[in-house]
């Protein structure tokens, strides 16, 4: 099994604290309403939403697949770090066992964010992941992270 890891960086006007508040912990009900072509729902089917918890994405009209099952596997609300796999879904295939994220939220000198994002492939056997499949992944992350970021700016009170 080979594991193929990328690191990408957005940047972001909004703090870490209310990125964070946005994106992971409340995101299950913020992107179905602000980003339902990209998921139109989400349901936890173990767990309490802490670690170990795995949750079902329904994935939005706008996606070429139906649904992933998420893990989580870390969750750090005071240095705003988020660690999940995708463990289940017809968006990994049957050439990929999970793929393992790690989302970092630093404080940008500007007073926003700057979102570190690392992404493990976990493979089976020799398969190669193919670069056009990870920035694909890559532009839809960012796009969602746009849509998040206009969503909080025009609604100053949200997540404060």
């Amino acid at each position: 099994m080979g594991v193929f890891t990328y690191e990408t960086e957005f940047t972001s006007v909004i703090p870490p604290p209310r990125l964070y508040k946005a994106f992971v912990l409340d995101a299950d009900n913020l992107i179905p309403k602000i980003a339902p072509q990209a998921v139109k729902s989400a349901e936890i089917v173990q767990g309490d939403g802490g670690v170990g918890t795995v949750k079902k994405i329904h994935l939005g009209e706008g996606s070429e697949y139906s649904y992933v099952k998420h893990q989580i596997d870390g969750l750090d609300k005071d240095n705003f770090v988020y660690n999940y796999s995708i463990i289940e879904g017809d968006a990994i295939g049957d050439k990929v066992e999970k793929i393992s994220y790690e989302i970092k939220l630093v404080a940008s000198p500007s007073g926003g964010s700057i979102i570190k994002s690392t992404s493990h492939y976990h493979c089976k056997g020799e398969v190669e992941i193919k670069e056009e499949h990870v920035k694909a992944g890559k532009e839809r992350a960012a796009g969602l992270f746009k849509i998040i970021e206009n969503h909080l700016l025009a609604n100053p009170e949200a997540y404060n």
